[in-house]
């Protein structure tokens, strides 16, 4: 099997308020182009696109291909369930959206301590066992944000696990936070087929400072894309890499790295190391663009999206008013979203952030750079 995976957090959308407005035809292509080529998993959730992501690839994958010609991996939403009442329709909802007999892959969606409720207290994995018994699920698993140690507790409790899915990127590799390194060790002790998701860390890997990408380029003459996945792709151990693709021309781009890819070489792994320096050098937030967070936001500030062109603005901050500051007045004057100077620092939206990040703190960052030395422009 072809080691790339088809995400389906980030298809097109129509518009960008309204993650519902999936973009059908252009998914029914990349879908084609991704098949066409020899790769065959899928993956989505209950959750992704409010509920549309599973519904959009019933019409572009099930309803056009045979079953036995793909693999569909889906995810139970732990961290929505407080009642074991909940998890038998739900899980025939996700079954309807689809349109399927039998998921190939399936997984409680981000276990960690915040979802402890929906994953212990309602026995969801027991739920998910019995339905693995009953041949609705070929293989069970977990996704997973939490940190090494939780996740060897975890594997410890449930030793009937046949997968994990995993946030492993090369930023992250010996990150203290997410301890990418060590969720991949305990994840091999337990003899799990891994997943990967993140490789790229929500697309920021793919755009690195120019000096970082000058390392890699003189190196081999391949993109920031291809280093990053290569990473990933050649550890021992790991069966497929998700990327979240949302245009034709990512697809296009992934199938042709993943064609012919191979492992990093020595060399490459120390180059690695250096470009991990200067990233963190010029990195701001480490925001993924999960958007898990902006439900919990009583301002309504789009914070993934804010974050994005923060990031941006850190590359090369100069203190003056550039193309990104542009772009972020532009957003404040659609009055759609709350500013970043918005936040009444309530921390409802911390607990939501698999990476950790104090919100409340970078917004106001945010607001020292986008909005304080320009405040004529938000009158």
């Amino acid at each position: 099997m072809k080691k790339l995976g088809f995400g389906t957090m980030r298809l097109p959308i129509a518009d960008n308020d309204d993650p519902t407005s999936v973009i059908q035809d252009e998914v029914d292509m990349m879908v084609d182009t991704f098949m066409e080529n020899g790769f065959t998993y899928f993956d989505t959730a209950y959750s992704y696109h409010n509920g549309t992501s599973e519904v959009a690839l019933n019409k572009a994958l099930i309803e056009r291909y045979p079953r036995e010609s793909y693999i569909i991996a889906d995810k139970l939403p732990i961290f929505m369930i407080t009642k074991q009442e909940e998890l038998e329709p739900i899980f025939e909802e996700q079954f309807k959206r689809l349109g399927v007999d039998y998921i190939d892959y399936y997984l409680m969606h981000n276990v960690s301590g915040l979802s402890e409720a929906g994953f212990i207290d309602v026995n969801s994995f027991e739920f998910a066992k019995k339905k693995k018994e009953e041949g609705y699920i070929k293989k069970l698993g977990i996704s997973s944000h939490a940190n090494a140690e939780y996740l060897d507790n975890i594997l410890n409790q449930h030793p009937d696990m046949d997968f994990i899915q995993l946030q492993i990127n090369y930023l992250d590799w010996e990150n203290d936070v997410v301890e990418a390194r060590k969720c991949y060790e305990v994840a091999r002790k337990h003899d799990l087929e891994i997943v990967v998701m993140e490789p790229l860390k929500g697309g920021f890997l793919a755009n690195v400072p120019k000096k970082a990408e000058k390392l890699m380029r003189d190196y081999n003459g391949q993109s920031p894309l291809e280093w990053a996945l290569r990473f990933v792709a050649g550890l021992p151990g790991v069966f497929m890499v998700l990327s979240g693709m949302s245009s034709q021309k990512q697809v296009a781009e992934n199938v042709k790295i993943f064609d012919n890819i191979k492992p990093l070489n020595d060399e490459e792994h120390e180059i690695l190391k250096e470009v991990v320096k200067i990233i963190n050098e010029n990195i701001a937030v480490e925001c993924t663009g999960c958007n898990y967070c902006i439900n919990s936001c009583p301002e309504n500030i789009a914070i993934p999206k804010v974050f994005d062109m923060y990031n941006l603005e850190m590359i090369d901050n100069k203190k003056r008013f550039t193309a990104v500051v542009n772009a972020y007045v532009n957003y404040a004057k659609e009055a759609k979203h709350g500013l970043a100077s918005d936040c009444i620092k309530c921390g409802a939206c911390i607990s939501q952030c698999p990476q950790h990040i104090n919100i409340p703190e970078e917004l106001e960052k945010v607001k020292d750079t986008f909005e304080t030395p320009f405040e004529s422009f938000y009158k």
